[in-house]
This record gives structure tokens, sequence and C-alpha cells, in this order.
């Protein structure tokens, strides 16, 4: 079995990488920029390059295609709301434009986002849930799945939730926080962690749970349906904080940093994965805490 990564060079892909080849798939990746990943065949392209999406499907006629590349900030789509959908919706457009045109049957996992929900009217938020999108980037993800509609290809489509893990890019908060407490405790950085709304709740999950639902997602859910992807729990930011805190030596104070507060935020976000559970047995594994720790250790080692 041969399966393809969009966007393999972003924080998801490796892991999805590795846990595909743990199970013994072929793996491919495309990504816009210079990526390596071992034992991974990884093509330089553009998702926003019909042709040369096409041309790489046709030279691997993947049985998986699991669709990540996009742009992920919702802060920076009302600066690039353009951007936004360029990457998010013609991006998918070319992805499954090409796999249709060269009559291919994959299973395609298409990753979308519970931003779609916008500000949620009860939690936990079930797939029913009105979608409501607060922001170009949620609107270009409620228009993505509109769009995946419309084919008749074998697409099922992931509402995933915000998750994390070692390696993620510190403009997402759990690392962002683990950064500064890194810095703190190597004297790079004055002993304050600046924030921003702390009261904001959200479900997270790690990212080797994350991966592991996606390739059950390939191999068990079907195909036309859409599925929420997450914890089941809600953590304040505020106690994401505090776990790090709890977690280094040093002494450390906080203080709120008016660029980092987000006036478009959803104060609380928080899923049910009953449907993906019943389909697939699938059920996240890794405690909040440890998942945190992990991220620490990683930016120890590399601050």
């Amino acid at each position: 079995m041969k399966a393809l990564i969009t966007g393999i060079g972003g924080f998801v892909g490796p892991y999805l990488a590795r846990e595909l080849l743990n199970h013994n798939v072929e793996v491919f990746g495309i990504d816009i920029v210079d990526s390596s990943i071992d034992n991974v065949d990884v093509f330089k392209v553009d998702i926003t390059n019909r042709d040369d999406v096409e041309g790489v499907i046709a030279e691997i006629e993947p049985d998986y295609v699991f669709h990540l590349a996009g742009f992920s900030s919702v802060e920076k789509s009302f600066v690039q709301p353009e951007l936004v959908k360029k990457i998010n919706v013609g991006g998918t457009k070319n992805l499954l434009d090409s796999i249709a045109n060269l009559s291919l049957d994959p299973v395609i996992l298409v990753v979308s986002s519970s931003h779609v929900y916008g500000v949620p009217h009860e939690i936990p938020i079930d797939e029913s849930h009105p979608l409501n999108p607060n922001s170009p980037y949620a609107e270009s993800r409620v228009e993505q799945e509109r769009l995946c509609k419309s084919y008749k290809l074998r697409i099922i489509i992931s509402r995933s939730f915000n998750h994390t893990g070692p390696g993620q890019p510190p403009i997402f908060v759990a690392s962002d926080f683990a950064k500064q407490v890194a810095e703190i405790e190597k004297g790079k950085r004055e002993p304050v962690i600046l924030v921003g709304d702390l009261n904001t709740e959200r479900d997270f999950s790690d990212v080797r749970d994350i991966v592991r639902a996606y390739v059950l997602a390939v191999q068990k859910a079907t195909p036309g349906e859409t599925y929420n992807i997450c914890s089941g729990h809600g953590y304040k930011i505020r106690d994401i904080l505090n776990i790090f805190i709890s977690m280094s030596p040093a002494k450390i104070t906080v203080k709120v940093d008016p660029d980092k507060v987000r006036p478009s935020d959803v104060p609380v976000l928080v899923g049910s994965h009953d449907k993906f559970t019943k389909q697939t047995g699938w059920q996240p594994s890794i405690p909040i805490e440890q998942t945190l720790r992990d991220i620490l250790e990683y930016w120890r080692k590399s601050i």
C-alpha cells in the first residue's frame, strides 16, 4: 500500500509518516519547502500548482491520500485572507481534480478544523452542530468541506481540534509557553512569560494520538462522512501554563502581552469524538501532562 501526505514538512506530517511506516505502508510526501524524512520520498511541490500536483500523483498512484497541506494560522488569516483561501480551498481543488482526472480511487482524508463551528451553542460539540466560522481561516475550512462534497471520490473529512506535541512551532500556545520556560531556564530571557487570554478553554490532543486517528480513519471510517477528532476534554490556557511552570525549577512570573490577546477568540471549544470512536474504536491515550512534559523537554534540548 502507498500513501501520499501533502504538507508532509509541517508539524504533523513527520509523525504521520512514521505511523504509516510502522504499518508497513510505503510513504511519499509533497511540500512547498525542502523536507527530508527517513524512508520517505518527498517531492518539492506547491499545492497551488495544479500541474505539479497532478504529475506527482500520477507517478505515485497512492492508495491513501492524507491532505495536511494548508494555511493553519487563525491570527495570520486576518492579514492574508486571500492567501488562506488560495491554499486551503484552491489547493484542495487541485488535489481532488488531479485524482479525479487520473481516474484513481484512493481513500482521501481531508483535514479540516474545529474552527468551522465558531462560538459553540453547546458543549461538547458534535458533528451536527451548526457551522459558524468567525475568521478567514475558518471560512476557508467551511468552503473546503463544501468543495469535498461535490466530488464522487472516497473522501473522509476530519474536523481536528487543537493538537500539540514536541516540534510544534511556537506560534501555537503550548509550544510558545514551553519555549519561553526553556529560555528562562537557560538564562536567555527574563523570568517572565508573556501570555494572551488565559481564560480561553481548548480541547487539546497529543499529535501522536491524532496521527493514530488519521490512519484508522482511512482504514475504518466511512467515505462521505465528517468526524470530530479530539480528546473530549477542555483545558483552560491558564491550566496549561500552570502545568509548565510547575515543571520548572525557575521562579517565573506571568505578564499579559496585548499583542497575544485575540479579540476573535472563541471562549470555549471542546468536542465529542463519539462518532469517530464508534466507527473506528479510537481513543486518545496520552495524558496532557505527558504531552506538555515532552514539549518542554524538546525545547530544553533545542534552546
